[in-house]
């Protein structure tokens, strides 16, 4: 049986991801940090379903590297599947240093335990590291030198000290470009769980661009399978993206989520932010070909799902109040 180390198992990727692993027979250990970017009560549902399919979660930040290294002392890991970061994009502008001492800081600690137990690490980078590049779609051989914010700089860091660690100590790596996921269970300042929450009560969306954006949104079961498959193919240094391989107008989005909750959204049109990719299309033939990466999800049917999922959950005896960002502000990525 493999043993796999994920890092931010309780949130919203991580949590599918180490259920999938369960289901294939290897043996998920889980550490978090529970921050409190979001609602943590969330985080905590996700930790307590984990624990009832017999998952162990640790509270552990990744800058703990004591704690860690006792946990390779005490597992031997076949793999590390680094999924925790200081996400989203606007909220970079506020608190830059939590980008740094998470998605750098914590980065480089967690490889030098990597480097010692010569351990495989496949860890999540972003469609963001493409930034201000204007050919579309983006390819994993595109230019990734012009971030647009520090979210997408701090991504296409690790990426280069990943490759770094890669070349001098010959360790595994994969990286994984994710494509704005979406989904049951998903982070509550992403813009279609915001999108949804406003639909229902009655509150404006703000679309930004006057609602010419494009995204590349990719349903979760999906990137979990794209992940799962990176397991065993990860032997030397490569870099894959992973997405759904089209774009949605944000527009078309939001009648989808209209037409899903049978309510009609308020549309707030405005200019583009500051820090914004008005598109984002993934090129995945060569996901395809070396991890047989095939998404399967289309946006109607991945938004039914999520919506149905959001309409239960709240609606149910297992709601937990106050599950929302602490940004104002819908956050695409």
């Amino acid at each position: 049986m493999k043993n796999i180390l994920v890092t931010g198992a309780a949130g919203f990727i991580g949590f599918h991801l180490c259920l999938k692993l369960k289901n294939e027979g290897f043996n998920a250990l889980g550490i978090d940090n529970f921050n409190d970017y979001y609602d943590v009560s969330l985080k905590k549902y996700r930790a307590r379903i984990l624990k009832k399919a017999n998952i162990k979660i640790y509270k552990i930040d990744i800058n703990e590297s004591k704690k860690i290294e006792d946990l390779f002392n005490q597992n031997n890991f076949n793999a590390v599947i680094h999924l925790a970061a200081q996400a989203g994009v606007r909220y970079s502008f506020v608190e830059p240093l939590k980008y740094v001492n998470s998605n750098l800081v914590g980065f480089v600690k967690l490889l030098e335990i990597v480097k010692k137990f010569n351990t495989k690490f496949i860890f999540a980078s972003s469609s963001s590291v493409y930034g201000l590049n204007e050919k579309i779609p983006f390819n994993t051989t595109d230019n990734t030198d012009l971030p647009a914010n520090l979210y997408g700089a701090t991504k296409k860091a690790n990426e280069s000290i990943a490759f770094a660690y890669y070349n001098l100590y010959n360790i595994p790596m994969t990286c994984l470009r994710f494509f704005t996921v979406y989904g049951p269970f998903g982070r509550p300042d992403m813009a279609y769980f915001s999108f949804t929450k406003n639909i229902l009560e009655n509150k404006p969306i703000d679309l930004f661009n006057y609602g010419n954006m494009e995204r590349d949104f990719t349903y979760i079961d999906d990137i979990v399978e794209g992940i799962f498959a990176s397991i065993d193919k990860c032997s030397n240094f490569e870099i894959f993206n992973l997405g759904n391989s089209k774009t949605v107008n944000l527009k078309y989005f939001v009648e989808i989520l209209e037409k899903n909750l049978n309510k009609k959204a308020i549309l707030n049109f405005s200019a583009l932010q500051k820090g914004e990719m008005i598109k984002t299309f993934a090129d995945i033939e060569k996901s395809k070909i070396f991890l047989n990466f095939n998404p399967k999800t289309s946006i109607e049917e991945g938004l039914k799902k999520f919506t149905k999922w959001y309409v239960d959950y709240f609606s149910s005896s297992l709601k937990i109040s106050g599950i929302n960002s602490k940004r104002s502000e819908a956050i695409i990525e």
